[in-house]
């Protein structure tokens, strides 16, 4: 090793050069990992043309391992967990080797707005490529499974037929814009933001503008005073308040997000008039773009620049670089008066129909019945639906004498518009059953929960939110839930790894916002997942002050109490 001319006898050092978080907006601009390479190397959307030329005539084999595994998200794919491997071996496998040959195909429903013709499209495509399987997602989606390469081109078509898309449902960029089910409807609503949604839909959707961001994006817009996004785990998020001088307007967000490093998102204190929304949407996704994090994947969310940033530093740059103009400051929302605010249940409407809300169990439905709901919803005079943040459906425009008629044909197909508690208040993300990152299942294990819960604790009617999580990385928002369960290999009473469950208490949002407490030590093997429930609500009941909300006693009990 060569000498330092300062010490001729001392080795010289090797000299790295700093190359920053990989921000595009201060220079650095040379990929800094294999994800941020292959995004350099094509756009994402370019990958339909291979899929619709080459690799859905060739079959599986045919497909770039790029594409494979990266740009056929930007299109709404992902391949699939191949059956039979267990949750031991989700970070030990390869992921060619966790791979099947299938995919999971997510179909976006910006604000959950779908027509009743939509819906019989989704439940055809379900029936005839999907093996059934439609999941209604927390984010307002349809997921499907089990879907062949060769057979993509077709759901397209099918698909875009009725003006539905999968484009940017996945990978680094603009996801589904979550909305208010009930956006123009309500009878309490603050200002209807469907037009704000549907200009910001038109700027973003496959506009190679906003194709490569850092990682993904989350979009949330409401102006019902219940606050039905979950706006406070969003990228951005805009939320209904009257300004005391300008009316109707939004309170502006930005910076919140799950996964494993939680942040709730932080106000601007800025009131954005709703022709204005648009143009700071697209600030805002603009600065994502230019000063995200790109070297770390774990660190290229908006949170965590927010985070380092401060709300003062990002509202400046927001304002001076990109609209080239002042915000004007505004109030808060204020709480919401209900902790519920799924739209469950038979409800007003503003022209004096009614809308009715119902629940599935965690979100688990099929492409027979979601036919079958539309055409339930066009029997009894609607044809509008819509999904919800809370995996739950809605059909509006119900006339009042049809009203009766309807709920009792949802009971029918085990859809229920009078859900009990747990039924209602009970989430699961995918899990094992076809998720590469989960470790244990959920969806049954939800579904299996709720009727247990329902048969040992018949009377119990406070409102509570359990959500199962098969990994980590908290797709059913675990650490927002009064009883958030993370799924992970535990050791039973035996001795015996077996699935089971990191257990959260008292998260919330909404009223009083926050993430739920970690009892050191606290597992559940799935097996115990009932008892554990059951004896944890049934000490709420009993010690709780009157009128005390689960999240709030969580946060005073004592470990003993809460194990």
């Amino acid at each position: 090793m060569a000498a330092s001319p300062q010490n001729p006898t001392a080795p010289r050092r090797k000299v790295s050069r700093h190359r920053g978080e990989g921000q595009w907006a201060v220079g650095h601009l040379t990929p800094l990992n294999g994800n941020e390479q292959f995004k350099k190397d094509d756009d994402g959307l370019n990958v339909r043309t291979r899929i619709e030329t080459i690799y859905s005539k060739r079959g599986f084999d045919s497909i770039d391992p790029n594409d494979l595994r990266g740009r056929m998200r930007w299109w709404g794919l992902y391949t699939q967990r191949k059956p039979g491997i267990d949750g031991g071996k989700t970070a030990i496998l390869e992921p060619e080797e966790l791979d099947d040959r299938y995919f999971m195909m997510r179909v976006r429903i910006d604000g959950g707005r779908l027509t009743t013709r939509q819906l019989r499209v989704i439940g055809e495509v379900s029936q005839e490529f999907a093996r059934g399987t439609a999941d209604i997602t927390d984010r307002q989606n349809i997921q499907y499974h089990w879907i062949r390469i060769e057979d993509v081109p077709e759901i397209w078509n099918r698909l875009e037929a009725v003006g539905l898309s999968t484009v940017t449902a996945c990978g680094d960029t603009p996801r589904v814009m979550v909305g208010s089910p009930v956006a123009g409807i309500a009878e309490d609503e603050i200002v209807d933001a469907t037009p704000a949604l549907e200009e910001m839909q038109r700027r973003v959707l496959g506009n190679k503008a906003y194709s490569n961001l850092p990682r993904k994006f989350k979009t949330a817009i409401s102006g019902s005073p219940l606050l039905d996004v979950v706006h406070e785990i969003n990228d951005v998020a805009f939320v209904g308040v009257r300004h005391p001088e300008h009316g109707p307007g939004f309170d502006l967000w930005v910076g919140g997000g799950l996964s494993t490093n939680p942040k709730l998102g932080v106000r601007l204190g800025a009131w954005v008039p709703l022709e204005e929304v648009p143009d700071v949407y697209e600030g805002v996704l603009s600065i994502f773009r230019d000063y995200g994090y790109r070297r770390l994947r774990n660190r290229a969310r908006l949170k965590f620049l927010v985070a380092d940033w401060g709300a003062e530093r990002f509202r400046q740059v927001l304002e001076d670089e990109y609209l080239k103009r002042k915000l004007v400051d505004g109030p808060a929302p204020e709480e919401p008066v209900q902790q519920w605010r799924d739209h469950v249940g038979v409800h007003r409407q503003k022209d004096g129909r009614r809308y009715v809300g119902f629940a599935p169990r965690v979100g688990r439905v099929d492409g027979a019945t979601l036919t079958k709901i539309a055409e339930l919803a066009e029997a009894h005079g609607s044809g509008r639906v819509r999904t919800t943040v809370e995996q739950k459906m809605i059909i509006l425009d119900v006339e009042e004498d049809q009203v009766d008629s309807l709920v009792a044909g949802l009971e029918a197909l085990d859809l229920t518009a009078r859900p009990s508690t747990f039924r209602r208040g009970t989430m699961a993300c995918t899990g094992i059953e076809f998720c590469k990152l989960a470790i244990v299942e959920t969806k049954v294990r939800g579904a299996t929960l709720i009727d247990e819960l329902e048969r040992r604790l018949p009377d119990f009617d406070e409102p509570i939110t359990i959500n199962l999580n098969g990994c980590p990385n908290a797709c059913a928002r675990i650490q927002v839930a009064d009883i958030g369960l993370k799924g992970q290999l535990v050791v039973d009473d035996r001795g015996e790894q077996v699935a089971g469950y990191q257990v959260h208490l008292g998260g919330a949002l909404g009223l009083e916002p926050g993430f739920g407490r970690k009892v050191r030590g606290l597992k559940v093997t799935a097996r115990e997942l009932p008892d554990y429930i059951e004896r944890v609500l049934t000490r709420y009941q009993e010690r709780r002050e009157d009128g005390e909300r689960f999240a709030t006693w969580a946060a005073r009990a004592s470990e003993e109490e809460l194990s």
